[in-house]
């Protein structure tokens, strides 16, 4: 089946609040999908982000960030007042997203909302506590403690809390109930607000692409609670942490820093923390693109307390034995597998035998002739094409870094004399591939430069911040959308879409 989508993280959206989220203007993206005939919308990790702002660095695995939530909704319903929403200053900046600022205003607004929300006669909010509580008791709880502590990572409390002695834990689940519910009341909101959305966007034909990264933060509820999952010592201080090695982009490789897993005993509990948070994820998206799948096969542990990736070393993961056990144990859902950067034999083969597409980006096409493999003439249906990621620079943002060699070859491949015309020609090129799946960032249809890019990987500042304009998705550039997506048989068959 040929399909098209979009990836546009949730964050990106137009909002009046100050960053993207699940009001109005979400329904409105969705109808505006609908109508240029794309099947798919691709988005970013939803839970809430720390230290950085990155999505791929969250408080925790299961949860949802608490910017999302709809202040709309919450106006409705008479938890807010429109002048309380309209008097806080999100920043001004229509283009970025201020998070400095949003942190400071939210969860005041939140708690607002929390306070008059009477949630101890809300039987779907207890519904909800009751069904989630084995993971949001303890999100909610190292929420509240972290606040409590100014908000240090957990490494840095004091020992007892630290190490979850039973004495701390009652101590602090009593003296810290309220925020305790507070957390948990914001995770019933998002879970409710996504899951209209999801509802709405699934019922106008188009599925969600989630992403999961394969690691978790280590400032974060799950190592917290769960230290039997990881390479921790007896005091629960990592032993080694996850990166890359020293390559032809970095010469001391990337330092993630996040803690790495203990597969051992992953593998002798048969995955099942994997499991809950696999299932997890298929309960909020139709489809779900593993980060970094590699990792599954052999990853890179580097010493805790390097401060470059240089000395690392490569170990074993749990290769195909994880997914023949989310086979047994949910069936075949579907799987975007993030095949990038350098593949050995085995992480092919682990990737051919789970059936799962790779993905194939036209940015890396141009670099070394006929045989790159990203070149669409190698393809095979089983893959997801894109023009870039949301790693990358827009197309025309990653125009003027081409060698002139590079470019001079990009030119005669898509068959083109201006530069100008590489981004429209590109997304064609995308979309009349044989991949089974072409995403495309919304950016690269909007023609926008380096300014819209959304994250430089290994940097810190002005990542994850790009905002569409409000006025953004006109009904002409929707119309040649689907004029393309019509031109390259990727219509889903039964769609009630078509041209005016």
């Amino acid at each position: 089946m040929r399909r098209s989508g979009v990836l546009m993280p949730v964050s990106s959206l137009p909002s009046r609040f100050g960053i993207g989220g699940f009001s109005k203007e979400a329904y409105d993206f969705v109808d505006f999908l609908a109508a240029s005939g794309q099947s798919l919308w691709q988005i970013l990790p939803l839970g809430p982000t720390g230290y950085g702002d990155s999505p791929y660095q969250s408080f925790s695995t299961f949860a949802g960030s608490p910017y999302y939530i709809s202040l709309d909704a919450l106006i409705e319903e008479g938890l807010l007042t429109e002048e309380e929403c309209s008097s806080v200053d999100f920043g001004n900046d229509t283009k970025r997203v201020d998070y400095e600022k949003i942190y400071h205003t939210r969860f005041d607004l939140l708690r607002k909302a929390f306070e008059r929300a009477n949630i101890s006669d809300d039987a779907d909010y207890s519904a909800f506590v009751e069904e989630n509580q084995q993971w949001l008791k303890d999100y909610a709880m190292y929420m509240a403690v972290k606040d409590s502590l100014g908000g240090v990572s957990w490494i840095e409390w004091k020992e007892d809390i630290r190490l979850r002695k039973p004495k701390a834990m009652k101590k602090y689940e009593k003296e810290l109930s309220k925020d305790i519910a507070f957390y948990s009341y914001q995770q019933y909101l998002f879970s409710k607000h996504w899951r209209a959305l999801k509802e709405y966007a699934n019922k106008k034909g188009i599925q969600i692409v989630g992403d999961i990264p394969i690691y978790v933060a280590f400032d974060s509820a799950d190592t917290w609670a769960n230290p039997e999952l990881f390479q921790l010592d007896k005091k629960n201080v990592p032993i080694a942490v996850a990166g890359c090695p020293p390559d032809a982009f970095s010469a001391t490789g990337q330092l993630w820093g996040n803690p790495l897993y203990k597969w051992e005993y992953h593998e002798e509990t048969n995955f099942a923390w994997w499991m809950r948070r696999l299932a997890h994820c298929f309960s909020i998206y139709d489809i779900v693109r593993i980060d970094h799948f590699r990792g599954f096969d052999e990853y890179w542990a580097i010493p805790y307390g390097d401060e470059t990736a240089e000395h690392g070393e490569w170990k074993p993961g749990p290769g195909c034995k994880l997914f023949e056990v989310m086979k047994k144990t949910l069936g075949n859902r579907a799987v975007i597998a993030e095949d990038l950067g350098f593949l050995t034999p085995s992480v092919l083969k682990l990737v051919k035998k789970t059936g799962y597409p790779g993905m194939k980006i036209l940015q890396f096409a141009f670099e070394s002739g006929a045989e790159n493999e990203y070149l669409p003439h190698n393809y095979t249906n089983n893959c997801v094409v894109y023009t870039g990621t949301h790693d990358n620079d827009t197309v025309n943002g990653w125009i003027p870094s081409l060698s002139r060699k590079d470019l001079a070859f990009a030119k005669k491949y898509l068959n083109v004399r201006r530069t100008s015309e590489i981004c429209e020609t590109l997304i064609r090129t995308a979309l009349g591939s044989v991949a089974d799946t072409a995403i495309i960032p919304m950016q690269d249809y909007l023609g926008l430069g380096g300014e819209a890019r959304i994250n430089t990987p290994s940097t810190l500042g002005g990542n994850w911040e790009w905002r569409m304009e409000q006025d953004a998705c006109t009904d002409a550039l929707s119309e040649h959308i689907l004029e393309m997506t019509q031109t390259y048989g990727r219509i889903v068959c039964g769609s009630k879409k078509k041209t005016k």
